[in-house]
């Protein structure tokens, strides 16, 4: 008796090891630095399968937690990641189910994490496709992109995606603008990891785009 509860106690122990970042995953800073960790640090093929156990641990605090914008920011962000990494049709569930966090979020507090909703809203309406697939649309993506940029001028991020949008719509000047303008954006603190990880991604694009001009 005593040896089947040690093998389900050990069973039990396992199952929480097997899920990344849902036992230590209590507050946004916890899924701004596992997000990090996943997106930069984590093998490509163990990628999808973190993201989605954190955006089930991200699911859980915000419905613990209905009123908190932040949270479902970052619900909204990492599904969107995970939809990036799986693919396919079968993403554009998870990817319809961030833009639900977001838009939520902004009915809250539209300025929550420097107006980080209307980026990442802004981001997928650029990267999902477009009817009668998906709910793809450019010239939303621009209006919230936009929106961002407004609220969080100097951002990092705000300003790497809208040149990253303006890259693939072939406005290659303007895109240069704002990469440039990311390179230079002010350290977050605490997001050290993913501002070093951002700024590669940058400085990736950057070349792209100069190689067109």
């Amino acid at each position: 008796m005593i040896e089947k509860a040690v093998r389900l106690l050990m069973m039990g122990a396992l199952m929480v090891l097997a899920v990344p970042g849902q036992a230590a995953v209590e507050t946004v800073a916890d899924l701004q630095s596992e997000w990090a960790h996943i997106t930069y640090e984590t093998d490509a093929k163990s990628r999808a399968a973190a993201l989605e156990a954190l955006g089930e641990a991200a699911r859980r605090l915000s419905d613990e937690h209905p009123e908190d914008a932040g949270l479902l920011i970052w619900q909204g962000i990492i599904l969107s990641s995970y939809a990036g990494e799986a693919g396919g049709l079968g993403a554009l569930g998870a990817a319809k189910r961030a833009r639900a966090a977001l838009e939520k979020s902004l009915e809250l507090d539209e300025t929550a994490l420097d107006g980080s909703a209307y980026t990442s809203l802004g981001t997928l309406y650029y990267k999902v496709p477009g009817w009668p697939v998906g709910f793809g649309n450019d010239k939303k993506a621009r209006e919230f992109l936009q929106r961002a940029l407004s609220i969080n001028p100097d951002g990092i991020d705000p300003n790497y995606f809208m040149g990253e949008f303006l890259f693939e719509e072939g406005d290659y000047a303007a895109s240069v603008t704002h990469l440039r303008r990311a390179l230079v954006a002010p350290g977050r603190a605490g997001r050290e990891l993913a501002d070093s990880g951002r700024r590669q991604e940058i400085q990736r694009l950057l070349e792209q785009v100069t190689q067109k001009l």
